[in-house]
């Protein structure tokens, strides 16, 4: 259903838009923007920004074919018209680590935007990663992230191409209503923390007929999220498909209502995974449906983790609060690089239940086995074909 509300949406969001009086397009050359690939254009950016956002009725902000470096920049509303921000040329940012920066490209409180065109952010990364601290201490300054999406409503997301990311591609924070589709993002597998897609404190969120390639989770939905339907996604290489990871700051929120289904992971370390920390942070993660998902050469298809933590120190004197409910794993096929294909290392404090799987048929790569199933404190129910054998 919300698949369809979202949809819906989207079709009449651009009918409007196309044939609403009065759309002013504004060629961001017109601004001051040289496309040599070496100014940074953020000023001339802004005003064409700024100029699109202050006028009544909807507006393009245009930026046309050429290479464009562009500083980090924040484009701001609340604005008094919907705005298309066309990016038919490439825009690379800039050289080295750019630390102390959250976001290259930030969009913010702006309702009824279309960011697409076809073009690529560049963000350089190779040149920042040797710089990246964050892969082995919890206490680092991280690097920037490429485009980020802050108190964004009623918008769409597409045709959007994201190479080398510094850390995070595309990041969406306390959205609503955002369809994300057609985006490409790329980064080599040992890249690190270039997460995909990144999800917190958002509701009715669509992710669909993507491409992600990258060095950490391909989409990692976080704190604060409902409503999130992932379809038709290529993930891989990369860390999979997250929910988490959770419970590792005081203040995270619920996390519920997920689907992720016809999606294909490729050579990914994980397929579905859900994973939170070992902390007394308390929260619920529940109400997820994985359904109709191929897995290929998958080190762990299908895994829970409640002791998570990538690098120490780890806190592991109280078991993980974050109390995993109601999920779903439906018609997954494919084949595992590694014999312990299904993995349940839920909390002792608070075991993971009602999990039920219906048709899971796995196979080890080059045909060894048997394939095993690991279970540690999980309630659940089996049906159909199951391979390998469940363990609860």
């Amino acid at each position: 259903m919300m698949a369809l509300q979202i949809v819906f949406f989207s079709i009449f969001f651009f009918v409007s838009f196309t044939i609403a009086q009065g759309v002013r397009t504004l060629n961001v050359r017109n601004y001051g923007a040289i496309a040599d690939g070496r100014t940074d254009n953020k000023k001339a950016f802004l005003r064409a920004w700024n100029d699109a956002c202050y006028q009544n009725g909807g507006s393009i902000v245009y930026i046309p074919k050429g290479v464009y470096m562009v500083g980090s920049v924040e484009f701001a509303g609340p604005c008094r018209g919907p705005i298309m921000f066309l990016i038919s040329g490439d825009l690379k940012a800039p050289i080295g680590p750019y630390s102390n920066v959250e976001k290259w490209i930030g969009f913010q409180h702006v309702n009824n935007l279309i960011v697409k065109g076809g073009g690529t952010l560049d963000g350089q990364g190779p040149s920042a990663w040797p710089y990246n601290k964050c892969q082995k201490t919890n206490n680092c300054d991280p690097l920037p992230i490429s485009i980020k999406f802050d108190f964004v409503t009623n918008s769409r997301i597409e045709s959007i191409r994201s190479v080398n990311s510094k850390n995070v591609h595309l990041a969406i924070y306390g959205c609503n209503n955002v369809n994300v589709s057609k985006v490409d993002l790329l980064a080599p597998a040992d890249s690190p923390n270039t997460d995909g897609i990144k999800i917190s404190r958002s509701a009715d969120i669509q992710i669909t007929y993507s491409r992600i390639r990258t060095g950490d989770d391909c989409i990692a939905i976080i704190s604060g999220s409902s409503n999130i339907d992932v379809s038709y996604v290529y993930c891989g290489p990369g860390h999979g498909i997250s929910i988490g990871s959770l419970g590792k700051y005081k203040n995270e929120e619920n996390v519920n209502g997920v689907t992720v289904r016809k999606c294909t992971l490729n050579g990914t370390d994980n397929g579905v995974r859900i994973k939170s920390w070992e902390s007394p942070y308390a929260i619920t993660a529940s109400k997820f449906l994985f359904q109709d998902i191929f897995m290929e050469n998958v080190r762990n298809p299908i895994i829970v983790d409640q002791t998570y933590c990538p690098h120490s120190p780890c806190n592991q004197e109280t078991a993980s609060h974050v109390q995993i409910q109601d999920v779903t794993y439906r018609n997954i096929w494919g084949t595992s690089s590694s014999q312990v294909a299904v993995s349940f290392e839920c909390s002792k404090k608070f075991p993971c239940k009602n999990i039920v799987m219906t048709d899971v048929n796995l196979a080890i790569v080059g045909g060894g086995g048997p394939l095993k199933s690991s279970c540690s404190y999980v309630k659940g129910r089996s049906f159909g074909r199951q391979n390998p054998p469940p363990c609860f």
